[in-house]
Formats: C-alpha cells, sequence, structure tokens
C-alpha cells in the first residue's frame, strides 16, 4: 500500500445577514411561505436591473480585513453561466477576475501544530432558489426566496492535510463572520456551509492529484466525516491500479459516504464576463479605514486573553469564545468575580441547564439570568454564605427566573451553616453512627474522610460549611 499526502481546499459559502437581498429590497427573512419574498429582480425577468446592497459590501469587506485579506476598493461583478431550475436568470451573479478580497490568511490550532491556511479569494454572489421534490409525484416545485440572497465565498488555498485541520479552519471562519454579526451562522438553515475539495498524492510529489468536490456540507462532524470517507475511498481506487475521476460528489450523513452527483466544471465551462448591467463596485479609502477600525476583539485575541484570565487549558477556553454572547456574558460577570471561578461555572452548570433547555448557549440576549447574578453566586460561595453544593442545586432555578442569588437563597434559608456548635453536633452523630468507619479510618483507611463528609452534608441538606465540617472530623477523629 502506498504511502499518500492528503490535499485539502475548502470554498466556504456564508450567507450574509443583510435585511434585503443582493441587487433587490426583497426581504431575506427565513422559512417564509413559498415565493413570498420575489420580485422581478430576483425572479430573472428580462430588464429588471439589479442595483448592489451596500451593507453586503460592508460586510464583505469586513470578512477580507478580519483574515488578513487585501480588501480591494473596487472589485467588479460577473455573470457565471449555468443552467438549473433555481437559477431564474439562467446565469449567477458572482465575481471573478477582481474579488473584492484576496490574499490572507488564517492560523489555526491542529494536530498538536499551528497551521497557516491561506485565503485565495473572498468575493460575493447571490444564492439559488431551491427545488422541492414532490414525493410520490412526477414533479419538483421551485422556490424563489432564497434566490438573491447574499453571499460571500471563502476560497482557502489546498493548504490543509487532515480533516482535523479542515475543521479548525471552518470553526475559525465560523467564529469570526459570528463574531463579526455578519452571519448568523445557524447551519442547519445552510447559513454557513461549505464544499470541500480533497485529493491524494503520493508523499514526496509535489504535483497534485486529481480532486473531487464534496457538496454543501452543512456541519462540522459532518464535514470531518465526509472527508475521512473520501479519503478512505480514492486511496482504495488508487491502491487497485484505478484512476480518481473529477466531479462532484454529495455526502449522505445517514450512510456515511459519498455518492457521484455529476462531472466537476471549470472555470472556462462557466464564460464569466463582467456583468453589463452593475457597475464596478468602488469603496473610499476613508470608508475602508472606518470598517478596518470597527473591527471588534475576534475569537482567537479573546481566548488568549481569556486564557490568560483563567489559567483553564485551550479546550475550555475555546468553549468560553464559541460566541460572542457567552465570551460577553462570561467577561461581565469576570469582572466582579474571580475570573477561573466564574468560567467554571459556565462550563458546568449553565452549558448544562442551556442542554436541558435546548437553548443556545451563544444566544445570551433572552436569557433571565444576567451576568450580574452569575458574579453574585460565585461571590456568595467565595464568601462562604452557601456551599458549592447549594449554588449547584439552585442553578437550574436562578437560570430560568433571573433571581438574584442573596435574595433568593435568604427566602428560601438555604445560607450555609457555619455555626461551629451546630455543626459539632452533626459531626458527632455522624461518627456515632458509623463506629466501624470510624475504627477504619482510625486504622489507616483516610480516604474515608469523603464518606464522613457526605454524610454530614446530608443530614444537613448540604448547608454545612464544608471547610469547618472538615476541620471538625480532622479533630474528632485524631
Amino acid at each position: 500500500m502506498a504511502a499518500y499526502e492528503i490535499v485539502i481546499g475548502l470554498e466556504v459559502h456564508v450567507q450574509l445577514a443583510t435585511a434585503s437581498k443582493l441587487f433587490c429590497s426583497c426581504p431575506t427573512t427565513f422559512g417564509q411561505p413559498a415565493n413570498a419574498n420575489v420580485c422581478e429582480v430576483c425572479a430573472g425577468m428580462p430588464g429588471a436591473l439589479p442595483v448592489p446592497n451596500r451593507e453586503a459590501v460592508h460586510y464583505a469587506a469586513l470578512v477580507g480585513l478580519a483574515t488578513s485579506c487585501t480588501v480591494h476598493r473596487r472589485s467588479v461583478f460577473a455573470r457565471k453561466n449555468y443552467f438549473y431550475p433555481d437559477l431564474p436568470a439562467g446565469y449567477q451573479i458572482s465575481q471573478f477576475e477582481l474579488p473584492i478580497c484576496e490574499h490572507g490568511h488564517l492560523d489555526v490550532e491542529a494536530d498538536g501544530r499551528t497551521c497557516r491556511i491561506g485565503i485565495t479569494r473572498i468575493h460575493m454572489e447571490n444564492d439559488a432558489g431551491k427545488n422541492i421534490h414532490a414525493q410520490g409525484e412526477n414533479l419538483s416545485y421551485v422556490d424563489l426566496n432564497r434566490a438573491g440572497t447574499p453571499l460571500v465565498e471563502i476560497v482557502s488555498e489546498p493548504d490543509m492535510r487532515s480533516s482535523a485541520q479542515a475543521v479548525a479552519y471552518l470553526r475559525a471562519l465560523y467564529g469570526i463572520v459570528t463574531y463579526l454579526g455578519v452571519c448568523d451562522g445557524n447551519m442547519e438553515e445552510g447559513s454557513f456551509r461549505c464544499d470541500a475539495n480533497v485529493s491524494l498524492r503520493p508523499v514526496g510529489q509535489a504535483a497534485f492529484g486529481t480532486r473531487t468536490e464534496l457538496k454543501n456540507l452543512n456541519s462540522f462532524r459532518n464535514v470531518q466525516r465526509a472527508i475521512e470517507y473520501e479519503v478512505a475511498r480514492q486511496q482504495d481506487v488508487l491502491d487497485e491500479g484505478g484512476s480518481v475521476v473529477q466531479e462532484t460528489r454529495l455526502y449522505d450523513a445517514a450512510k456515511n459516504c459519498t455518492a457521484s452527483m455529476r462531472s466537476k466544471e471549470e472555470a472556462h465551462d462557466y464564460r464569466y464576463f463582467p456583468d453589463p448591467d452593475i457597475l464596478p463596485v468602488e469603496i473610499a479609502e476613508e470608508e475602508l479605514e472606518r470598517w478596518r477600525a470597527s473591527l471588534p476583539e475576534l475569537p482567537q485575541a479573546r481566548a488568549r486573553r481569556f486564557a490568560a484570565m483563567t489559567g483553564l487549558p485551550e479546550a475550555e477556553v475555546e468553549v468560553l469564545v464559541q460566541g460572542r454572547g457567552l465570551a460577553d456574558f462570561f467577561e461581565a460577570a469576570a469582572q466582579e468575580a474571580d475570573p477561573r471561578k466564574v468560567a467554571n461555572f459556565i462550563l458546568g452548570p449553565l452549558l448544562r441547564e442551556c442542554h436541558a433547555r435546548n437553548r443556545n448557549p451563544a444566544e445570551t440576549a433572552g436569557w433571565a439570568m444576567k451576568p450580574a447574578a452569575l458574579a453574585q453566586l460565585v461571590s456568595m460561595v467565595d464568601k462562604g454564605a452557601i456551599s458549592a453544593k447549594i449554588a449547584n442545586d439552585i442553578f437550574g432555578e436562578l437560570f430560568a427566573s433571573g433571581a438574584m442569588p442573596e435574595a433568593y437563597v435568604r427566602e428560601k434559608g438555604l445560607g450555609q451553616i457555619s455555626d461551629a456548635g451546630a455543626l459539632e453536633t452533626a459531626v458527632d452523630k455522624v461518627l456515632a453512627e458509623n463506629p466501624s468507619e470510624v475504627a477504619a479510618y482510625r486504622g489507616g483507611k483516610t480516604k474515608l474522610i469523603s464518606f464522613f463528609v457526605g454524610q454530614i452534608m446530608r443530614a444537613t441538606k448540604g448547608k454545612a460549611n464544608p471547610a469547618l465540617v472538615n476541620e471538625l472530623l480532622a479533630k474528632k477523629l485524631q
């Protein structure tokens, strides 16, 4: 079996979060009745003239600035000619020779090292509509609500050498576009999806092998699984003396396999030419500098700062910065309480509640709990006002109601017992009820200390001060 090097390049399609489509005023609202958001322009009617969306240009430039691209002050829209039933004009308006952004990169951590992934270009284009194939009927329907929706396509260099690198790059891009607010990041609705170009070449060979394109992958897990399947498939073909065919393939997540869709087109097949109905896009230098100055702190920079604040491992910090809303929530709470302890509450009880309630951790705007409440809860545990167990037990109610912890604990009578006399009585009772465990502890089985602590916490309904309990046990067990 020959040794092969994997070569991967990604074409990522990002739906821009503008209120209207790329070349008309139709709304981009998802989930509307079929063909509700359609006008003469997005329906491709003869004589209808497209007008570029200024905010879409702004958003595309922000993505380029955030990925170290050169943002061209002059770019040109082109017609990409091909026919599909859901592309009513018979061509897609895209960019070819003069895209808005070129020559950027992202540095990502994968396979135990930092990998620099080049970005060839970022260009704007309008999306196609959607074909709906009727079950049990020999016909298909076309919904043009999505036709004309603004996209940017981010085309990488073929710099990735494993599925892990591809997913790390994709996650980094996802973080950038959602932090910038230029994309809602809803992968189920197709707001963020990618095509993966995969090929193999013998180790040491300079020339690339024949690639296949895996189309419309819309989850990080599916990207990884699809690439790994395709790598194994191509390796089997090559090992058996065959040749990989350049084609577009679809990934079936249920069967975990890829299947041929069509032969892969080259750029010349699309007969690109500048769109005669759209003037070149011109960006003033002053406007470009304003956009550059407006860039927020991006996920990678924020992760480095959070790691320094908390001392947490990289994997846990990445969870904190996965969405701008959650990162903002953490940062606000960490200004009023110990950052590491705040982070631990977020990574534990808070994410648990989000999962149980089917809430997106990145979308914090609708939460009843506010950062000040989490900070107060952390401070109460720090000061011994309540035990960590009580804090964990009441977290769900605090998260759902938005109540401030001090008032809630006072109302429910959950304050921590820190009176030595009251606790001594509980300690004596537990030791008297468990003479064999006491003897075993004094015989050298010191791990039984956790047993005694657990019994006392149970007897006091979790309200005993753990530090004081341990101190009293240490004295009495000697």
